[in-house]
């Protein structure tokens, strides 16, 4: 099951659908998927259960919605600052590599590794622990809360003050916490955690400061286990031509990392089981149209696919002008 959130007249106004072929069937009595995984932890059901239950009360156009401009992210919360977007790099085999010259060397002696290769060998060694061992603690980052996500189509922003834009193909988990505390996953989802690689390549320490940028992910939200190989594609189009493509990989499979080893180290934190809240958590990509010195510029279009998660994820690179911030003193 692959669901979808959009608006009718307003964006208060929220549906969730269950992607039928080319139609959205609208879940009757429904005002938010977060809402739908609450009821449906509270009443001890399945999602799966809770929809058949509810029922369907209408359906529209799927791409009359997108045309339209109606889609949201497939998981949302109505008090922004409730839901937090984290992530983890170096958990894909192959990923080191982009973020250092010194892939080659991880049988070397450890004295002989940069900081990133160190990170992407323990990863290797320990990221797949087994059934309730701990593993090794991967790199984990903060994207920003929900107000810094945008919906599929819209555009991802391009700051003044950034030195890049670029696209990271990438799988989300997307959770909510139960009244008792309990993380729930939801289901996952594609993604661009859009990043800021310029920046990050100037000195790893700037990598929380990469990160701080907008990002999406959707458009539909796949409910169910995570197939282990997941195969995809990361296209960059400008004026409607393919400037840059490759294909990406992601799943278990393909992976340093187990998600249940990012999920435990994620939520070990106490206070990241608040109850009610939502989380969206990127588990990293080993392809990016940087890696081939691609320069991106406003107006190029990203769009993210793979099978077995519907459509894909589109979004355009837009400039913002920011003025320098002055800080009043009271």
């Amino acid at each position: 099951m692959r669901l979808v959130q959009f608006y009718t007249d307003s964006p208060e106004r929220i549906s969730v659908a269950v992607v039928n072929g080319d139609k959205l069937d609208v879940i009757a009595e429904t005002e938010g998927t977060r809402e739908l995984a609450l009821q449906a932890i509270r009443e001890g059901k399945t999602l799966d259960a809770l929809v058949k239950d509810k029922g369907i009360a209408q359906s529209q156009d799927y791409d009359t919605v997108i045309n339209e401009g109606r889609l949201l992210a497939p998981v949302t919360h109505r008090d922004s600052a409730h839901m937090l977007m984290t992530g983890t790099g170096l958990t894909h085999l192959g990923s080191a590599s982009t973020r250092s010259s010194m892939h080659e060397k991880v049988d070397q002696n450890e004295e002989q590794l940069t900081d990133s290769m160190k990170m992407f060998k323990w990863g290797l060694e320990g990221g797949k622990p087994e059934e309730n061992q701990e593993g090794t603690s991967p790199e984990w980052f903060y994207k920003g809360d929900g107000s810094w996500v945008v919906a599929p189509g819209a555009e991802l922003e391009l700051p003044q003050y950034a030195l890049d834009g670029g696209e990271e193909p990438e799988l989300v988990g997307v959770y909510v916490i139960a009244d008792d505390g309990t993380p729930c996953r939801i289901g996952f989802a594609l993604a661009n955690e859009y990043s800021d690689h310029v920046l990050e390549r100037r000195n790893y320490l700037l990598l929380a400061h990469s990160k701080l940028r907008t990002s999406c992910f959707g458009p539909e939200l796949l409910v169910g286990d995570l197939p282990g190989d997941v195969q995809g594609s990361n296209r960059i189009l400008r004026n409607g031509e393919v400037l840059w493509e490759k294909p990406f990989v992601s799943g278990e499979d393909n992976m340093s990392h187990s998600i249940d080893n990012l999920e435990h180290h994620h939520f070990k934190y106490a206070r990241f089981r608040r109850p009610g809240d939502v989380h969206v958590h990127f588990f990293g990509t080993a392809t990016i149209s940087f890696s081939d010195q691609v320069q991106l510029e406003p107006g190029d279009v990203f769009e993210i696919s793979a099978q077995g998660f519907g459509k894909p994820l589109r979004n355009t690179l837009a400039r913002t002008l920011e003025d320098i911030v002055k800080v009043q003193q009271l």
